[in-house]
């Protein structure tokens, strides 16, 4: 039997009732988290061509374009959501599995909930931490080097998952269903590479995926069967060396929406440590940039295969400049703190900023071995008059090892919507919140929707 069908298993036979509190926390936690950060995403390069296009292709009313108002047929509402959460790179990830998995399942849910209509914050509650449980069980299986998006390949899962609980699927058709969204997915590591705008797009083209593969297993349309592990199935295809015995060992006891983590810089995740790291002795040793001769970053191989690119222009896309630890750094050590900002407009082309990277370097930590590892991570300052500066971390600030307080949770939240919740109704950042930490109380998840589009 494929291992599909155990994960498929999970996601049909899982209740609300089943869910324990902590995991239900989790869920509401990175549910109201990604809201904010899709908030502040509509401002983001790209998003505003985006919605005009799929408004442009029309199509049935169903799900609501978030921020922008209006709405379009569920798997457009769904991708233009998706892209909305992901693009500023601010998104909740799950370290272990390198997945950022409410950007696929939570917009992907709404879109249908929404088209649905009638749906409750129990049945939300419960599809988000399936389909969460279900893309990152994937991902963390793997054993290889990344090399296809993650995000969007194993988020596509998840995603399905979600959908699937939504419309109570029963188990051959979310297992169809399964077998359809594997006939679409897609992202590779190339975009990312490159900086370009599309790779936020890659979760959007997998979120979309997920709503009509449902669509479809609806109206019996055959699907493959082996899809994880089959011959052509996405382990050999997508990542080569897996083992799936810790995932599948644990699959329904224990709840993997509780080890995903905040991001509190809006920058790739694999930045993090070197960030916090360089916050720590700017801070501890009262540094300032222009006493600073090196930077020596040593990291994982995740880490300097995927963000310590070295900056090649001074004129970097956004994406790229918030995917390049020299960069990022900078920012930190010129004013002790990096955000959205940072990655717009004049930000990318300050010639302090680029000064300073080209002092910063990232070279690989010989003695870690492991592929996908974010830590551990040292940052070395060394100064003009001689002095040098060392942090070595082995969690990551976000991580469920040292996860943010609620307090830093909600002032990141409040700024994200401050950014691009101009349009949104005065209060409904307050409302949102309210409705979230009672999620289990609403009857129809229209009314989180509603607080998320301008008023008529």
């Amino acid at each position: 039997m494929d291992a599909i069908q155990r994960f498929t298993e999970n996601v049909v036979h899982t209740t609300y009732e089943m869910l324990p509190a902590s995991a239900l926390v989790a869920t509401k936690t990175f549910i109201l988290d990604t809201l904010g950060v899709c908030v502040a995403g509509s401002t983001a390069p790209g998003a505003n061509a985006l919605v005009n296009l799929l408004r442009g292709w029309g199509g049935t009313p169903e799900s609501s374009l978030y921020t922008y108002g209006g709405k379009l047929p569920a798997p457009w509402a769904a991708m233009a959501n998706s892209v909305m959460m992901h693009n500023l790179e601010f998104d909740c990830v799950h370290d272990l599995a390198v997945v950022h998995p409410f950007t696929t399942a939570l917009p992907a849910a709404l879109a249908v909930a929404e088209a649905q209509g009638g749906v409750s914050g129990k049945t939300l509650l419960t599809a988000v931490a399936v389909g969460v449980d279900t893309s990152t069980r994937i991902g963390m299986s793997s054993r290889a080097r990344m090399r296809f998006f993650r995000p969007g390949v194993c988020g596509a899962f998840g995603a399905t998952a979600a959908v699937a609980k939504v419309m109570g699927c029963d188990l051959e058709t979310t297992s169809r269903a399964m077998g359809l969204l594997y006939s679409q997915i897609c992202g590779t590591l190339q975009s990312h590479h490159e900086g370009t705008m599309i790779n936020s797009m890659q979760t959007g083209f997998n979120a979309k995926a997920a709503v009509i593969a449902v669509a479809l297993a609806q109206h019996d349309i055959t699907a493959p069967q082996g899809v994880l592990e089959g011959e052509y199935g996405y382990f050999r295809l997508f990542e080569g060396a897996y083992d799936l015995s810790a995932a599948l060992g644990t699959l329904g006891t224990t709840w993997e929406v509780q080890r995903v983590g905040h991001k509190p810089f809006p920058s790739g995740r694999l930045t993090h440590g070197a960030v916090e790291a360089a916050l720590a002795l700017r801070h501890e040793h009262q540094i300032q940039s222009h006493e600073i001769a090196e930077v020596l970053v040593e990291a994982p191989p995740l880490v300097t295969n995927l963000v310590g690119r070295t900056a090649t222009t001074r004129t970097p896309s956004a994406q790229f400049a918030k995917l390049c630890i020299p960069i990022v750094l900078a920012h930190v050590f010129l004013k002790g703190d990096v955000f959205i900002t940072d990655f717009e407009g004049t930000a990318l082309t300050d010639p302090q900023v680029h000064d300073l990277a080209a002092k910063i370097r990232v070279e690989r930590d010989a003695g870690v071995q492991d592929e996908n590892a974010m830590v551990p991570l040292s940052v070395h300052v060394c100064l003009h008059n001689g002095h040098q500066y060392s942090k070595r971390l082995d969690a990551v600030l976000g991580s469920p090892e040292k996860p943010l307080s609620r307090a830093a949770h909600l002032h990141k939240f409040y700024r994200c919507w401050q950014h691009g919740g101009q349009f949104l109704p005065a209060g409904n950042a307050d409302r949102l919140i309210a409705l979230v930490e009672h999620l289990e109380d609403v009857s129809n998840i229209g009314e989180l929707c509603r607080l998320l589009i301008p008023s008529p």
